[in-house]
C-alpha cells in the first residue's frame, strides 16, 4: 500500500528516519510482511530541501491537491496518508481532494476541531474525566503556549532575516518547543530524542534558510485551523501522553473507525519520541482497510 507520510512545525522529513525501514519492509524488523507499505515522504513548501515558495496561496488546501498531484505522479491510483501538526493539518486535505483515491487517514495528535469545538456545555460534562482535563489544559495552555503561531502568522519575514543570521537563535526557537512539547515536560529535549536527530533537524532550517520560508505555511493560514468537511474516509487517531484529541471532538469532522489513546508515553513529536508505537498503530489502522 502506498502510504504519504507528512511532517509538521518545527520538523521535518527527518522525523520518520526511523520508521522508514519498519513500514517499508516490516518482516526485518520482526513485524508481517504483509503490512509493508510504499513510502512516500514529502517536505512541505518552504521546509527544508522543499520551496521556498511564495505565491500568496500556497496554503494546507494547495497542499493537499500538491500531495494528489504528487502521487499521481508516481504513479499510485489508492493510497493512505498519514501526519501530525501541520501534517494533520494537510491530511484531511488530502482526502477532501481526492476522497475516491484516499484509502483513509491516520492522525498523530488531535485532528482538528481543537477541544472542545462544537460540544455544549453538557455535552463537555458528558466527557470522561480524562477529557475533561484535556480541556482544561488547553485553557491553560494555548494563552502562554501560542505565541510562536501569532509571530509566524504576522510577521515571517522578520523571523527570516533574524535566523538566517543566527544558528543560536534558529536552535532556541525550535528547541523551546522540544523543551515544552516532548513527554516528559520536565526532561531535556536530548533525554528524549537523539541529540544528532535535534540538531539535523534545525540544520535542515538552517542551512536552507528556511526559517521565512516554513513560517509562511503558518501565514498562508491566517489563523484558518478551524474544522473541514467531513471527506468520510475512514480515519485512525493515536493519542500520546501530551496528545489533546477528544474522539467526541474529532467525530464532529471524521470518520473515526481507529481511536487509540496511550496515557503514559510519548508527545508532539511522536515520530521521534515513539517510533514503534507509532508505527505499529499504523499498521494496525490500514491493516483491515488493505485491498
Amino acid at each position: 500500500m502506498p502510504l504519504i507520510l507528512t511532517h509538521g512545525w518545527p520538523g521535518s522529513f527527518v522525523e520518520f528516519l526511523d520508521m522508514i525501514g519498519p513500514l517499508t519492509d516490516p518482516a526485518a524488523h520482526g513485524g508481517d510482511r504483509r503490512d509493508a507499505f510504499h513510502v512516500v515522504l514529502p517536505s512541505l513548501p518552504g521546509f527544508a530541501f522543499s520551496g521556498p515558495e511564495v505565491q500568496p496561496d500556497w496554503d494546507n488546501y494547495r497542499t493537499g491537491r500538491a500531495w494528489v498531484e504528487l502521487m499521481t505522479r508516481l504513479g499510485y491510483r489508492r493510497f493512505g496518508v498519514q501526519g501530525g501538526d501541520a501534517g494533520g493539518a494537510v491530511a484531511p486535505l488530502v482526502a477532501q481532494a481526492a476522497p475516491d483515491r484516499v484509502i483513509g487517514v491516520h492522525f498523530n495528535g488531535a485532528p482538528a476541531p481543537m477541544p472542545p469545538g462544537p460540544l455544549t456545555a453538557a455535552g463537555i460534562a458528558e466527557l470522561s474525566e480524562r477529557e475533561q482535563q484535556i480541556i482544561k489544559t488547553m485553557a491553560d495552555a494555548i494563552p502562554a503556549g501560542t505565541g510562536y503561531m501569532a509571530v509566524q502568522t504576522t510577521s515571517p519575514q522578520t523571523l527570516a532575516y533574524a535566523f538566517t543570521d543566527s544558528p543560536a537563535g534558529q536552535l532556541a526557537w525550535i528547541m523551546e518547543k522540544f523543551k515544552a512539547w516532548t513527554f516528559p515536560e520536565s526532561a531535556l529535549p536530548d533525554e528524549v530524542v537523539d541529540r544528532d536527530r535535534l540538531l539535523t533537524n534545525v540544520m535542515l532550517y538552517w542551512l536552507n534558510a528556511a526559517a521565512g520560508p516554513s513560517a509562511y505555511q503558518t501565514y498562508h493560514q491566517r489563523g484558518g485551523w478551524g474544522s473541514e468537511p467531513n471527506s468520510g474516509v475512514p480515519t485512525g487517531v493515536i493519542n500520546f501522553a501530551t496528545d489533546f484529541g477528544i474522539r467526541k471532538v474529532a467525530e464532529t469532522s471524521h470518520t473515526i473507525t481507529h481511536w487509540t489513546v496511550i496515557p503514559d508515553r510519548g508527545g508532539h513529536f511522536a515520530a521521534l519520541e515513539e517510533p514503534e508505537l507509532l508505527t505499529e498503530d499504523i499498521r494496525a489502522f490500514f491493516r483491515p482497510l488493505r485491498d
